[in-house]
């Protein structure tokens, strides 16, 4: 018997994955969490084989924290991501994080019970498309921004100007250009709006 634990902030979206397992009689649905914080807790009491989660969980961890956390337990269950978002920094954070596979929404009930079934068989889930996305992921070079270069930037997604952020961080405007040198040059953007959509998609914002 395959015992999951569900973990999803849209209690319609838990009611449907269990209505769904209680056709097969060799996975059983032992929990359900809203967030990431109730599913470590969960797992920490209660003896899980696959946790099946959602990659955004609201306030509180996202899937690919709650995986990390539930990874680093001594004898963690295997996590499979389950969710509607597919962007590669996304699908990457997660495998980092150890999960076993990364799930869109859209799949067919079958594919969701049949990854079940590898996840608790140990193996990776990911389609081939998926998984061409995470190897070419994982050799491009991580873009590393100071913390000061991760403030300016997030003021930066605002909309604020130059004299705006430096008011904000209380440094000088001539701080502000310097370390938006510094991020136009990881980034290779050539615009504000370039570096944000460069940001967003390694995400780092």
């Amino acid at each position: 018997m395959i015992r999951i634990l569900l973990v999803d902030d849209h209690p319609i979206v838990r009611t449907g994955l269990r209505a769904l397992f209680e056709n097969f009689e060799d996975i059983a649905v032992i929990g359900e969490a809203s967030s990431g914080e109730e599913a470590l807790a969960f797992v920490k009491d209660n003896p899980v084989d696959v946790v099946l989660c959602d990659l955004r969980l609201g306030a509180g961890m996202n899937g690919a924290q709650t995986t990390a956390a539930i990874r680093k337990l001594s004898k963690p269950p295997h996590v499979l991501i389950l969710t509607t978002f597919d962007k590669d920094s996304e699908i990457l954070a997660c495998i980092e994080a150890g999960a076993a596979g990364y799930l869109l929404k859209d799949v067919s009930a079958q594919t969701i019970v049949d990854s079940i079934r590898q996840a608790a068989a140990g193996q990776m889930v990911l389609a081939p498309e998926m998984t061409l996305r995470v190897v070419e992921g994982m050799r491009r070079p991580k873009i590393e921004l100071t913390a000061r270069e991760k403030d300016v930037l997030a003021q930066l997604a605002t909309g604020a100007g130059n004299k705006q952020i430096a008011k904000a961080l209380f440094v000088s405007e001539a701080t502000v250009k310097t370390h938006l040198v510094h991020i136009f040059d990881k980034l290779q953007a050539s615009s504000r709006t370039d570096a944000i959509n460069k940001a967003k998609d390694h995400g780092l914002l």
